[in-house]
């Protein structure tokens, strides 16, 4: 790409497809949301409309990154791990780019919301940024010198399907999981995952605001699950920290915005994270918000057209 040319990014969700244009400088010029459609051909069909009509009111062509809910296998260019299942087993990269007449660069949606908060949001100026999603799952992503780390097998950053770690007696072997183990990080960290583990342990059944809700009033068994979900963030972040050992953490969506969970979790990670004798742990590593919200991977997708390497290109 030139330094000048407009960047589109396309982040294909479950329930929405979202554009943006990105001037040369950064800042957005348009947005707009399509509803998903469940299915391949439909889908390229969506998300090339999209484009096109962004950028009409864009005014020129751009370069265009496409941020998707899986990844791509290396060797052949097909998806694999997608939630919106029908994209599995397809060169989704290669067919959208022939509908459209141009390259264009795909990679996971958690990768493009950590390349976002690391190029202009939260981890801003970092040398090495993980980028964590806790939302109806839990993903991640890792920029290291302002390059996403996808891997040999573009499995980088799946942090929430590892185990638990630490379980205790009362946790082991933990809930299963959609992946077919149990004891994910997912199954405990995510949206339903709180609500279910809330369900197990009281026998009522209450969504994930719900629980926030009755917290903040003090109901104490609610309370207690949120407590527990701190520790379990704090644990699993820790093993993060003792392998990657980050500049910066920056949490994402919706359950990123619990009341004082930045609090909670960073008083509590000196527990966890590898100091063997230390008695005063002083922690260097930064856990924030991220600062663009859930538009940061819609944001980062257009920004892969800055990256010299660790892309998928059609």
């Amino acid at each position: 790409m030139t330094k000048k040319q407009l960047r589109v990014g396309v982040d294909l969700g479950g329930t929405k497809i979202e554009a943006v244009v990105l001037a040369p400088d950064g800042r957005e010029l348009v947005r707009r949301r399509v509803p998903t459609p469940r299915g391949y051909d439909e889908s390229i069909e969506a998300i090339a409309a999209l484009v096109e009509a962004v950028e009409r009111v864009g005014g020129e062509k751009g370069t265009v990154g496409v941020g998707i809910p899986g990844c791509i296998v290396p060797a052949t260019g097909l998806v694999k791990n997608a939630n919106s299942i029908w994209l599995n087993g397809r060169p989704f990269a290669r067919d959208l780019a022939t509908r459209m007449g141009r390259p264009v660069r795909m990679m996971n949606d958690a990768n493009c919301f950590a390349l976002s908060e690391a190029a202009d949001g939260a981890g801003a100026g970092a040398y090495s940024v993980f980028g964590v999603i806790l939302g109806t799952g839990v993903g991640g992503g890792i920029v290291v010198g302002n390059e996403c780390l996808v891997g040999a097998n573009s499995l980088a950053g799946e942090w929430g399907h590892n185990p638990l770690p630490w379980m205790t007696s009362d946790e082991y072997p933990g809930p299963s999981c959609y992946c077919g183990r149990c004891g994910c990080i997912e199954a405990w960290l995510s949206g339903p995952g709180l609500a279910q583990d809330y369900q197990r342990r009281t026998g009522e059944e209450l969504g994930t605001h719900d629980i926030v809700e009755a917290a903040a009033a003090g109901e104490e068994r609610a309370s207690a699950a949120l407590a527990l979900y701190h520790d379990r963030l704090a644990r699993a972040l820790a093993s993060l920290m003792n392998v990657l050992d980050p500049d910066v953490i920056v949490l994402g969506g919706g359950l990123s915005n619990l009341p004082s969970l930045l609090d909670h979790v960073t008083q509590l990670l000196p527990r966890y994270i590898f100091d063997a004798g230390s008695i005063d742990t002083v922690l260097t590593t930064r856990l924030v918000r991220a600062v663009h919200g859930d538009s940061s991977g819609v944001r980062g997708a257009a920004r892969l057209w800055d990256s010299k390497k660790n892309f998928v290109q059609s």
